[in-house]
């Protein structure tokens, strides 16, 4: 089997897309994709449906959905699967796919891939790569993590509010695995290079601390210093006009040796570990909250 949800949700099973078109079962396979080969409680999926608010044939509409869902994997399975012979195993049948347990039901991957699973490998490994000072390998690695995503998780599913949580769960891990790699990429020196993604990025997180502060840091390392001073500025109207919120305090040490001219100097001593305050989920935080609209 083969899941992916970092982007458009496509679930294969043999090679063929068992993903149904219709909203209301694509939320389903959606929520069960995300915890293959965990049971996923029958409350929880009804709480996904309908908010709270289920109706009374919540339960039997839930299992129609659930049949549905299988007559595509069973589609799948006699698609992708020749004749057995005599003396094979016995063929897998949809309900071995989509398998009915005890209060709830599950999606058994059969050791296939996982597109989140994959990245948040490839992100750990990068993130201990940084932590043994190993910039490359970071960089490089947490560049494949983010080379799984191709849109938004769930970008064409319907979400309820378990999704949804997922979905913001799983973009903060991407915006920490992002942070993470543009910081090993300024350790290799590579801040020109980083100028045209930082400058889009800012654009979008304009509340998002860390990624104002690298792109400071890039403009000032390519001898920029006006702009480096501007892109300060720019955030601070925003926190105070959208959150009421100061700069962090390293933030406004960032922009002090800036205007001192010597950036490199005060933050050596953060820059030990990664100088960012990542947002927290697979990276331990600050304190602080880290401003992403």
């Amino acid at each position: 089997m083969q899941i992916d949800v970092l982007g458009i949700l496509d679930v294969r099973v043999n090679g063929v897309s068992v993903a149904p078109t219709a909203p209301k079962p694509r939320q389903v396979l959606a929520l069960l994709a995300l915890h293959a080969d965990q049971v996923v409680p029958v409350s929880a999926l009804i709480d996904e449906l309908w908010a709270g608010r289920p109706p009374r044939s919540a339960r039997t509409t839930l299992q129609t959905y659930v049949l549905q869902l299988r007559d595509l994997i069973t589609l799948a399975l006699e698609k992708g699967t020749p004749a057995a012979e005599p003396a094979s195993p016995p063929r897998r049948s949809a309900k071995d796919v989509l398998v009915t347990s005890p209060g709830g039901y599950m999606l058994v991957s059969g050791g296939g891939t996982s597109d989140v699973r994959e990245f948040e490998q490839l992100a750990g490994l990068g993130y201990r790569a940084a932590d043994a000072g190993d910039f490359q390998g970071a960089s490089r690695l947490l560049r494949e993590a983010l080379d799984l995503w191709t849109g938004s998780a769930f970008a064409d599913v319907q979400t309820g509010a378990q999704l949804e949580m997922e979905a913001q769960r799983l973009e903060e891990s991407r915006l920490c695995a992002l942070d993470q790699r543009i910081e090993a990429d300024l350790r290799l020196g590579r801040h020109r290079e980083l100028l045209s993604e930082l400058t889009v990025l800012t654009r979008r997180y304009r509340a998002h601390e860390n990624l104002h502060a690298q792109f400071m840091l890039a403009l000032h390392r390519s001898g920029r210093r006006g702009e480096a001073l501007d892109v300060y500025h720019r955030l601070r109207s925003t926190l105070v006009r959208d959150l009421g919120l100061e700069p962090s305090a390293r933030l406004r040490r960032l922009q002090q040796s800036i205007l001192m001219a010597a950036p490199e100097t005060p933050l050596a001593a953060e820059q030990q570990r990664p100088a960012t305050v990542p947002v927290p989920s697979a990276r331990a935080g600050s304190g602080r909250p880290s401003h992403v609209n």
